[in-house]
């Protein structure tokens, strides 16, 4: 039965990012269909921050009217809605209207909006209930949070999406006739005389263009499967919450149980000492670790840490990886991006077996993370021509320090959310709160120095030459 709470949990936990994870990766086909092109993810970061206005209208509920909403109803509506539009966006996602003398996806955007939506929204509701939950799931949770990037990026993979082959491309001209004869007047003196040039042979010439190979299946199918994985999260939370009505009415009963035990015991054995000093101490002490809490700048120092390791992972490492890999190659960059994935669920596999809740330990390991994360926006900045570029070794670094960065802060995240967790329920939601407004700044942060100053350039690996 453990196990497949433990299987429920994890499902669940997949469903918080799992629509907007997967609209990233397959973001190489939408762009050479939609007539936004590469401009559409400019726009997919600017909607996904709008959508936070959903986990804000909960926190300042939560915050001024506690008790007014309902987190189990408030989940299973933002899953249903997640549900649908996954399935509105299989058969509308290439649907474009005219405005403003243009035609743009319309469709796509409001799309996007709503599952923005579900999932921002999901920072604020999903943790505050997984703490009716033991702890110990809370783990769990985090784990199917990380699959939530992996399974799309490897449904994405065999699919096809985003892998490029270098084509040797031949130019060609319009024109009939390879030659091209000029014609020019010059007047001299009130006279004229026409100069003819020789005619010109055009040469046809051929160069490396990047392509994008033909998808396996369809962005509907693609969409389609999005949409079963966020069904099955609204599966899993039914049953799970199923469950947890069915274990407080059983431990309920238990109580009364109790009660009435207590009330017949014998009154020598009321009066009777504890059994054994030892103990009763310890379970003294463990009753005085569970309810302790945390001074106000030990907070304020865990609210910063998520604050910021989310600003990292969710907006301004993602908005350059491409730039950082690329220039290695087009399998560096999808094996840095899948590994990286996989890293993830098994840091939080490893917090299980190794948890730290040491605050100074958890702030060495995220300037450890963040190192590795400085390396990676150092050979962003340095694109098309970072260091060791063309050679094994520099793909090698930069596919390691993508997966160290992703796994360091994975841990921090996890042990956080456990150190909140046996706080408060109210821990656990301002917990969500911070998650979305360090994404928000690290988003922010980022849009104007990619899409405005434009500090990073994007490499051509086909036609790169570093040698000057």
């Amino acid at each position: 039965m453990a196990l497949l709470v433990h299987l429920l949990v994890c499902v669940f936990g997949m469903g918080s990012w799992v629509a907007i994870n997967g609209l990233w990766v397959e973001l190489p086909l939408l762009v050479t269909e939609l007539p936004e092109g590469w401009n559409l993810p400019s726009y997919l970061t600017l909607i996904i921050q709008l959508a936070n206005i959903g986990p804000l209208l909960v926190t300042l509920l939560h915050r001024f009217r506690p008790g007014y909403l309902s987190e189990v109803a408030i989940i299973f509506t933002i899953l249903t809605v997640g549900t649908v539009t996954c399935i509105l966006f299989a058969f509308l996602w290439n649907m474009t209207s005219r405005v403003l003398g243009g035609r743009h996806s319309i469709a796509f955007i409001i799309l996007t909006f709503f599952l923005a939506l579900v999932d921002c929204t999901s920072s604020v509701t999903f943790l505050p209930f997984m703490s009716q939950l033991p702890s110990y799931y809370l783990t769990t949770f985090f784990v199917g949070e990380g699959f939530s990037g992996l399974l799309p990026a490897l449904l994405a993979l065999a699919q096809g999406s985003g892998i490029t082959s270098c084509v040797n491309v031949t130019d060609s001209l319009d024109a009939n006739s390879s030659t091209v004869t000029t014609n020019e007047t010059h007047s001299t003196q009130g006279t004229s005389s026409p100069t003819v040039w020789t005619p010109t042979v055009w040469t046809p010439t051929s160069h490396l263009e990047g392509r994008y190979l033909p998808a396996r299946f369809s962005p509907l199918v693609f969409f389609l499967l999005l949409a079963a994985m966020m069904a099955c999260c609204l599966l899993a939370f039914f049953l799970l919450q199923h469950r947890s009505q069915a274990q407080q009415g059983s431990i309920e009963d238990l109580l009364q149980s109790q009660v009435t035990l207590h009330s017949i015991r014998p009154q020598e054995e009321k009066d009777a000492g504890p059994l054994d000093p030892a103990e009763n101490s310890k379970g003294k002490a463990q009753l005085e670790e569970k309810v302790a809490t945390l001074h106000p700048v030990q907070l304020a120092f865990i609210y910063t840490l998520v604050a910021f390791v989310n600003a990292l992972t969710n907006g301004v490492l993602p908005s350059v990886q491409t730039y950082s890999c690329l220039s290695y190659g087009s399998f560096t960059y999808h094996l840095s991006a899948t590994l990286s994935s996989v890293a993830s669920p098994l840091a939080c596999f490893l917090s299980i077996f190794l948890p730290n809740r040491s605050l100074p330990f958890l702030g060495v390991i995220t300037v450890l993370g963040t190192g590795f994360g400085a390396y990676n926006m150092a050979m962003a900045a340095m694109s098309p021509c970072p260091l060791l570029q063309g050679h094994w070794g520099g793909e090698v670094l930069i596919v390691i320090s993508w997966v160290l960065f992703t796994a360091c802060l994975s841990y921090i995240k996890v042990m956080l959310g456990v150190i909140l967790r046996d706080q408060s329920h109210s821990a656990l939601v301002w917990c969500g709160a911070a998650v979305q407004l360090g994404s928000l700044v690290g988003a922010l942060l980022m849009f104007p120095l990619v899409n405005v100053l434009r500090l990073f350039v994007s490499a051509d690996f086909c036609n790169l030459d570093c040698s000057t």
